[in-house]
């Protein structure tokens, strides 16, 4: 049976925590593997509606969920968010919940250097601020603190010296005191009972679980088009969203990746700062945000809305190896006579068929568009190619032949069973 990697196409907010859910239920094993407590997963289960930024999705269904050595983990927030969860009678033990022991943490200090660089400069990359940048910077700069550390507080010393070496100097940049040295290992004290028992060598178990022929389904934050090397830079995120960090960031190794599905709405929406092509600043952005209740899981910002970018999303299949897509949120397009889809570019009278790297050119890039009929049935609630309306299947399989990658699976509404599945990632 095939392993599947789940990442984001877009820039991120397509609905994976619906195909997530959906595909967690026959996974044995839904691991994390980059990111932190930026991403944002809404999983509709029944009546009840859970909102996820750092747990697996898997947890809600009590399968073994991971969190990899590639996440950053804010340990406050990971207590908090399991202490929520609980609260809406989700069971969560170190039986079913694990921590890679060398995975980094988000403390206090990077919180707010975060804030405070958003704060200070008038080139706002559009950051959750929640500390997330700051402790990629100090995980690469060999200086970060880990969830085995915890275990050794009295040994921290050597290590907070490099720290505050560091963060004070940038602090007095901002007119702000230098690290409480005490204060943090008092914190990082209080918090290590909430962290150490789940804390495991995940990249043994991880191993253990595919000799055993078990099914693993590896959970992707943000979106490829955010990826720091080969997303918007550098209006991106600070990890590789990439399908290929799903082996760096779990320890399983370049063979478990398997199947990789790649998540995409059918149109585009973007938090936050940065280049985007097909935005609508206009009545149809409002149609498609208002319709599609696009505000982001983890900030609640509205998010920018515009037309399906076939050249981005071919970009993003070629750069991530996507096996298939799953396309998401048709259903917000009911009712448009008109749907446009953006297949290609022009920039001081050149064609592109991908989106230029300099920030500069990709901000002033004119999409070209492609017009196709729209449709008056619903779509919603469909889980059968017989119950779309033809020009709603003529959409998708246009959008197929653009971006030269077949589609897996189609999601008509946010309750799980509403899909329609045309390839099995499990069975392939």
């Amino acid at each position: 049976m095939a392993n599947v990697t789940v990442i984001g196409a877009q820039w991120g907010d397509e609905g994976k925590g619906k195909i997530v859910d959906w595909l967690a239920e026959r996974a044995d094993v839904v691991v994390r593997f980059q990111g932190g407590h930026n991403a944002g997963h809404t999983l509709v289960v029944g009546n009840q509606t859970y909102k996820l930024s750092l747990l697996p999705s898997g947890i809600v269904r009590g399968t073994l969920s991971v969190i990899g050595n590639g996440v950053v983990l804010d340990p406050w927030h990971f207590r908090d968010e399991v202490a929520k969860l609980a609260g809406q009678g989700v069971t969560i033990t170190p039986d079913n919940l694990h921590i890679a022991e060398n995975c980094p943490l988000i403390l206090p200090f990077h919180r707010d250097l975060d804030g405070l660089r958003e704060d200070a400069s008038e080139f706002k990359i559009g950051t959750t601020r929640r500390g997330i940048g700051p402790a990629y910077e100090d995980k690469v700069g060999r200086r970060a603190i880990r969830v085995c550390d915890l275990a050794h507080l009295d040994d921290l010393d050597p290590q907070i010296d490099r720290l505050c070496a560091h963060h004070d100097a940038l602090r007095a940049g901002f007119d702000q005191p230098p690290i409480d040295r005490v204060r943090l290992k008092n914190d990082l004290a209080e918090i290590a009972p909430h962290i150490l028992p789940y804390a495991k060598p995940v990249w043994h178990s991880l191993g253990e679980a595919r000799r055993a022929g078990k099914r693993i389904l590896f959970e992707g934050a943000q979106g490829m088009l955010l990826d720091v090397d080969h997303g918007t830079y550098p209006f991106v995120t600070s990890s590789n969203t990439v399908a290929g960090t799903a082996s760096s960031g779990s320890g399983l190794g370049p063979g478990g990746v398997g199947f990789v599905l790649g998540i995409v709405k059918a149109y585009t929406t973007r938090v936050g700062s940065g280049p985007f092509p097909t935005e609508q600043d206009n009545e149809i952005g409002e149609f498609l945000g208002t319709r599609g209740h696009e505000f982001g899981v983890v900030t609640g910002r509205k998010r920018r809305c515009g037309w399906f970018d076939a050249v981005l999303v071919r970009q993003s299949a070629a750069v991530s190896g996507i096996t298939g897509i799953a396309l998401t949120k048709l259903d917000i397009l009911d009712g448009l006579e008109e749907i446009k889809i953006c297949v290609g570019y022009t920039l001081d009278g050149r064609h592109y068929d991908y989106l230029p790297p300099h920030a500069a050119d990709q901000a002033r890039v004119e999409p070209i568009y492609e017009s196709v009929e729209g449709w008056s049935e619903t779509t919603a609630g469909a889980r059968s190619w017989a119950q779309l309306p033809a020009q709603a299947i003529k959409y998708i399989r246009r959008i197929e032949e653009l971006i030269q990658c077949p589609v897996t699976l189609v999601s008509t509404s946010p309750q799980r069973d509403d899909t329609i599945l045309v390839r099995d990632p499990f069975e392939d």
